[in-house]
């Protein structure tokens, strides 16, 4: 288990600390800025000390949870032309209040593997098979680039890697994310799917799919029209349909395209709708990629953050549709974190939907980063993390609760797209609590030393008005 300063002084100071706690609850509930307090919990810290990394950084998390356990996965120690020093992992086995953590064995020269550098961590579940996987991009720089597997019965005890995708000539393979179908119903439960894209093709879309816990990998197969895309995140129905939302960078939008039969063929993608953004200020890495989810009778969630909102396109929002067959899409909605001539900016969202609610009471819950001026500069922008949460599917929203933040943007790792948090955030749900994953950073040592790791929220969050756990103990929450 992870201690934060925080929980020392709570356990030094219970009895009034706890009062205080309680009346901060009750006035941040009627408070109109809905900011509440809540327990964070630092779950890693960087160890390594190679110079070619910007060090005490952690990035760019995702998470999966599958009943009890939830595993977090993230780069740990940045460097400036892409990767990482390794991957990381935060297990929590008690719905995210305690956690163990520690780095991918293997991979990486830091770790006794083979490559340079670590990026783009995906974790899944294979419930057919017992066994958790996380998918990692692997890379020697100038050189060859792979998708490799990091396989776990328990979430604790890694493998080293199973290699996914051969490596291939430098100018290759990029941003994978991995799924696996948990659907007893389904006629390919036990299969597990790994989109990525091959920017030697310019950013032509790849799948691979495994039928034995991730321990080996089908041939590369492409869309049936061969289609270009970027960042996709695959998610399976009940029935055993899956359904890729990907980003295509060719006319900016939002793209889908799906698979009937256990991965053998891919449809050609359709165009769902333009994503126009609002550049986010400050240089701050940010894409426009998609987080999708599934609710428990196939309904398919896809957020992004996009401008079309805002007069001028000023600012970007949080926008969601949803699809029942990956070819037709809801119109875009806007989620209303804030009005739409608040000024502020939203972007970098992490979607969770309750897989065990649906439809009308479909729990829904998104983390994401801010800027509350849009228009501010390096020296001044200040980013913070919220959290807003829907029990109805999206047809209402509780008011914002304040994660984390403010941060400057000199705090965080710097690459040569920008300052970075990650390309993407996560959030999982545990039973009816929502875990986040998101990157939060302090003020640099005096030596410039980065202070930069993932975190979550002690617990987790309901959905009911994102009520931290320490407050639903005190009897805080409905």
């Amino acid at each position: 288990m992870v201690q934060t300063e925080g929980r020392r002084r709570v356990a030094a100071l219970a009895g009034s600390l706890a009062l205080f706690i309680i009346a901060a609850a009750f006035v941040a509930a009627s408070a109109a800025s809905a900011k509440r307090p809540v327990e964070l919990v630092r779950l890693s810290a960087d160890p390594y000390t190679n110079p070619t990394s910007q060090h005490r950084t952690e990035v760019e998390p995702d998470s999966f949870a599958f009943g009890k356990t939830v595993v977090g996965a993230f780069q740990v120690g940045r460097t400036f032309a892409g990767g990482a020093s390794n991957n990381g992992w935060a297990t929590s086995a008690d719905g995210g209040k305690t956690f163990a953590s520690g780095f991918l064995p293997g991979i990486t020269s830091v770790a006794g593997g083979p490559w340079d550098v670590a990026s783009d961590p995906s974790v899944a579940y294979d419930a057919a098979h017992g066994v958790w996987l996380i998918s990692s991009l692997a890379v020697v720089r100038s050189g060859p680039r792979a998708i490799v597997v990091s396989r776990s019965g328990d979430g604790l005890h890694w493998s080293d890697p199973v290699t996914a995708v051969p490596p291939v000539p430098a100018a290759g393979v990029d941003k994978n994310w991995t799924v696996c179908d948990n659907h007893r119903s389904s006629p390919f439960f036990g299969h597990c799917y790994t989109q990525y894209d091959d920017f030697a093709e310019a950013d032509r879309i790849k799948m691979i799919t495994s039928t034995d816990g991730g321990l080996n990998w089908t041939s590369p197969a492409n869309t049936a029209s061969g289609d270009h895309g970027i960042a996709g995140q695959p998610v399976v129905q009940p029935d055993g349909t899956v359904i890729v939302p990907v980003s295509n960078p060719v006319f900016t939008g939002l793209q889908s395209f799906r698979s009937t039969d256990g991965g053998q063929t891919w449809s050609a993608a359709v165009p769902v709708t333009p994503t126009p953004h609002h550049p986010v200020a400050g240089g701050l890495r940010s894409a426009t990629s998609p987080s999708a989810e599934v609710d428990r009778d196939g309904t398919v969630y896809a957020v992004w953050h996009d401008c079309r909102f805002r007069a001028g396109c000023s600012a970007n929002d949080i926008v969601m549709s949803t699809t029942s067959d990956g070819l037709s899409w809801s119109p875009v909605t806007r989620i209303p974190i804030d009005p739409v001539d608040s000024g502020a900016d939203h972007f970098i969202p992490g979607l969770a939907v309750d897989p065990r609610s649906s439809g009308d009471h479909a729990r829904l819950a998104l983390t994401y980063y801010s800027y509350p001026n849009a228009d501010c500069t390096v020296a001044s922008c200040e980013l913070t993390v919220g959290f807003i949460s829907s029990r109805d599917g999206g047809r209402s929203w509780t008011a914002l609760t304040e994660l984390a933040g403010p941060m400057r943007l000199d705090w965080l790792a710097d690459t040569t797209q920008g300052r970075m948090v990650g390309d993407y955030i996560s959030t999982s749900f545990v039973h009816k609590r929502a875990l986040p994953f998101f990157a939060v950073a302090n003020p640099p040592d005096r030596d410039g030393t980065f202070d930069e790791a993932i975190a979550t929220v002690q617990g987790g969050l309901h959905v009911n008005g994102s009520v931290p756990y320490a407050l639903e103990a005190a009897g805080l929450s409905e």
